[in-house]
C-alpha cells in the first residue's frame, strides 16, 4: 500500500544555548515512503552518526507494518543559525596531535586543510551528541502520519473492492437462469434429430422410447453443465470478502486465499460452460476477479 510521511524537529532553543552546543540539537529529519508490495522489505537511509539507530527503527516499522516496500530516510542538519563556528581548543589540539603521529610515520602526508578541520571538527561535534531517544520519538510521529495516509487509502481500496464484488454477483445472478434454459435446448435439439431420423426410415410417429431417452440425454446434460454449486461457492466467498472488509483489520493473507478460491470457481464455471453466453460470462469474472487481485495485493 503506498503513502508517504516526512516530519522534522524544531528544537526551541536560547540565544545562548545555541552559541554553546551549536550541533547539540541539529534539526532531525524523517521520511518514510511505502510502495505496494506482497511481503515487508524495510529499507534504511542514515547518517553514519544514526546508524546504531538502525534495529530500533527496523523493530519499530516491522511492528506496525505488514506489507509494503518501506524506505525511511534520517537526515542530521545543524539548526545553528550562524553557519560555520569555530572549532573548540581541545578539538584542534586532538587534530593537531593525530597530525603529527600521522606526518611522523608519512612524512609525505599532506597537511590538513582549513576545510578538512572544520568538517571534522563538525562531525565530532555531532557524534559527541545522542540523538537515538529524538529519533525514535520523531519515527513514531512519522510512522503515525504514514499509517494515516495508508488507511484512507485503503478505504479507498475497500469501495473499489466492494463495487467489483457487486459486478461479480450480478454476473453470477446472470449465469443461474441459462442451464435451464441450455438444458431445454439441449432436449429439443435430440428430439428433432430423431425426428429426422425416423422421417430418413419411413417412420411417422416418434416412439415413446425416443421421448425416453431424450429425457435421458437431457438429464445427463444437465449434470454435466449444472454450475448452482459454482454459484453457491463463489457467492459464499463474496459474501466473506464483504465481511471482512466491514470489519478492517489485517485482511491481506485471508483476501488473497479468498480470492484464489474465486478463479477457482470462474475457471469451473468457464470449463462447464455449453454456450457464448456462460463463456462471456465467465471470462468478465476472471477479468474482475483479475483487477481485484491487484489491488488485494496492496491491502496490509
Amino acid at each position: 500500500m503506498t503513502g508517504y510521511a516526512a516530519v522534522q524537529s524544531s528544537p526551541a532553543r536560547t540565544a545562548s544555548e545555541a552559541d554553546s552546543s551549536p550541533d547539540s540539537h541539529a534539526r532531525l529529519g524523517v521520511e518514510i515512503r511505502s510502495v505496494n508490495s506482497r511481503f515487508l522489505d524495510l529499507t534504511f537511509r542514515l547518517p553514519d552518526e544514526l546508524r546504531q539507530s538502525e534495529p530500533a527503527l527496523r523493530e519499530l516499522l516491522s511492528g506496525k507494518l505488514k506489507r509494503g516496500k518501506i524506505e525511511m530516510r534520517v537526515s542530521l542538519e545543524s539548526s545553528s543559525g550562524s553557519g560555520l563556528r569555530a572549532p573548540a581548543a581541545a578539538t584542534l589540539q586532538r587534530l593537531g596531535s593525530m597530525e603529527d603521529t600521522v606526518r611522523s610515520w608519512l612524512p609525505g602526508a599532506a597537511a590538513l586543510s582549513v576545510a578538512d578541520i572544520l568538517r571534522m571538527a563538525a562531525g565530532e561535534d555531532k557524534a559527541a551528541h545522542d540523538y537515538s531517544d529524538e529519533l525514535i520519538k520523531l519515527a513514531k510521529k512519522a510512522l503515525k502520519e504514514l499509517l494515516s495516509a495508508r488507511e484512507r487509502e485503503g478505504a479507498r481500496l475497500a469501495q473499489m473492492l466492494l463495487e467489483r464484488t457487486s459486478q461479480l454477483r450480478a454476473l453470477a445472478a446472470a449465469a443461474v437462469p441459462m442451464v435451464p434454459k441450455l438444458v431445454e435446448q439441449q432436449k429439443t435439439r435430440f428430439m428433432e434429430r430423431w425426428q429426422e431420423a425416423m422421417a430418413l426410415g419411413g417412420g411417422n410417429n416418434l416412439p415413446e422410447a425416443a421421448q425416453d431417452r431424450a429425457l435421458t440425454e437431457a438429464t445427463s446434460f444437465a449434470i454435466r453443465i449444472d454450475v448452482a454449486e459454482e454459484i453457491t461457492r463463489l457467492s459464499s466467498h463474496l459474501d466473506e470478502i464483504d465481511r471482512l472488509l466491514a470489519g478492517g483489520g489485517e485482511l491481506g493473507k485471508r483476501l488473497d486465499f479468498l480470492i484464489q478460491e474465486l478463479h477457482r470457481e470462474a475457471n469451473t464455471l468457464g470449463s462447464k460452460s455449453a454456450s457464448l453466453e456462460m463463456t462471456h460470462v465467465s471470462v468478465d469474472m476472471k477479468v474482475l476477479i483479475e483487477q481485484i487481485r491487484e489491488q488485494v495485493q496492496n491491502i496490509e
